[in-house]
């Protein structure tokens, strides 16, 4: 196996742990009629299961998007498309950080709401993808 491919293959294996909360959602999502797709070797998972899961996430209300491990879930395709370029970047940060990257996350968020920042726009995760989101349209 080249070097390259199996650098690829450490990756999703890093990034697992998070991925299979992702997946999680994938049956409820093809069931109440949802899509699912693989893009750039990650799978997106959009439809109104999704979304309703989505408005229940804690801490922040709802997001029209969320990124675990190679797991992509929104509330429609035309938010995948909206999102898609900041959730990658996601991605990538489960690349890097592997199991790490959720308790990071929220550290991240609670060293920002004890500066006086947004727990959401301050999160340094959230800068980076913004970042990479406003580089790519």
């Amino acid at each position: 196996m080249p070097f390259m491919k199996l650098l690829r293959l450490l990756r999703y294996i890093w990034a697992l742990p998070n991925s299979i909360i992702g997946l999680l959602l994938l049956p409820l999502s093809l069931a109440s009629g949802g899509e699912a797709h693989i893009v750039g070797g990650v799978l997106e998972i959009s439809g109104t299961a999704v979304a309703r899961a989505l408005a229940l996430i804690p801490f922040c209300g709802s997001a029209e998007a969320l990124t675990l491990g190679h797991v992509v879930l929104a509330g429609s395709e035309e938010i995948m498309d909206r999102w898609r370029s900041h959730e990658r970047m996601h991605v990538l940060q489960y690349e890097r950080w592997g199991p790490f990257f959720i308790p990071a996350y929220f550290w991240s968020s609670l060293v920002a709401r004890m500066k006086g920042k947004d727990g959401y726009l301050g999160n340094r995760f959230e800068a980076e993808a913004f970042l990479r989101q406003r580089d790519i349209t």
